[in-house]
């Protein structure tokens, strides 16, 4: 029975090395895998998971008018689908949660979603909202803070270092935007 996976974690953790290591290890097996990342999200290029390590691969893009049900039926008309990878997952609405769920359910297609659980303010994301809420499994994957405690906030920093504390939610950036801290150094530099 194929389930619904969500893999979360705070900013430079390692999710997209995880993601285009499971899709080496199911490619190596012969199987198909469809991956997806967030079109609002192009550092790395158009349609590219890339990690700090080195590692990428081409991928299919979607946006808030993506229907995940609409498009894994209409690649299934030309190929197979042994599973779906999912890169920045936090950008998924509440919608589009529950078609993976019904992939996973309905086609029995292991969908590996990949993401942030909660964004600069401490507020969940839409899509990590719900993967947290509804995925069959939950695997949190560590990082550190610059204390050496499991890090778990991000904070979003302006160009001298400092917190920014309010904003909008999506802003794209890398290690210069965003830094992973435990929740106590969350707290002071956000309380400052």
């Amino acid at each position: 029975m194929a389930q619904l996976y969500f893999y979360y974690s705070a900013m430079n953790a390692g999710k997209s090395t995880n993601l285009l290591q499971s899709a080496y290890n199911y490619r190596e097996r012969g199987m198909e895998v469809s991956l997806y990342t967030a079109a609002i999200d192009d550092r790395f290029g158009v349609g590219k998971i890339s990690s700090r390590i080195g590692l990428a691969a081409d991928a299919n893009l979607f946006d808030s008018k993506t229907d995940f049900w609409v498009e894994i039926h209409s690649q299934l008309e030309t190929s197979k689908v042994d599973c779906i990878l999912m890169d920045e997952a936090q950008f998924l609405s509440r919608s589009q949660v529950k078609q993976l769920a019904r992939i996973a359910d309905q086609l029995n297609i292991p969908v590996l979603c990949y993401g942030l659980r909660s964004d600069f303010l401490g507020e969940p994301f839409e899509g990590s909202k719900y993967l947290l809420t509804w995925a069959d499994k939950l695997s949190e994957i560590k990082t550190v803070c610059h204390c050496g405690r499991k890090a778990t906030m991000v904070l979003r920093v302006d160009e001298s270092g400092q917190a920014v504390k309010d904003g909008e939610q999506i802003e794209i950036g890398g290690d210069s935007r965003y830094v992973s801290v435990c929740r106590k150094h969350y707290y002071s530099e956000i309380s400052e």
